[in-house]
């Protein structure tokens, strides 16, 4: 059983910054896609980003949501077997629960839900105006 486990959430204000980090399985000389999706009250989870490795170099192929290009960066620490979000300029409709997503199976490297088979437990981020 793939265990993720997620932390840095937290309350701030908007145009604050948060940094999440995901730790994983071991990550290197793995081919991998993980990734960030979030959930707000009352709406269907999203992605917001994806890292695509091929295990033999320190970075990899990113994706985001049209939404957080720009103001968020999804990085790795193979060595540390973990996965970061840097959020800066947080806004309020950046609220919601964060998940991280993992899989090593994959046929593509994207922002739906259906590509992974390994989800964290979430980690709520707050950002009031």
């Amino acid at each position: 059983q793939v265990q993720l486990l997620e932390s840095g959430g937290g309350s701030v204000q908007s145009g604050g910054s948060l940094r999440l980090a995901c730790v994983g399985p071991e990550l290197t000389n793995s081919r991998y896609c993980m990734a960030w999706f979030r959930q707000a009250p009352g709406k269907e989870r999203e992605g917001v980003a994806a890292f695509e490795s091929d295990g033999t170099k320190s970075d990899g192929t990113t994706t985001y949501a049209d939404s957080v290009k720009g103001r968020f960066t999804i990085s790795q620490d193979n060595a540390k077997n973990t996965l970061y979000l840097q959020m800066n300029s947080l806004k309020p409709e950046d609220t919601g629960t964060y998940y991280c997503a993992a899989d090593w199976s994959y046929v593509v490297c994207g922002l739906q839900q259906y590509y992974f088979g390994h989800w964290g437990q979430g980690t709520q981020v707050t950002v009031s105006s």
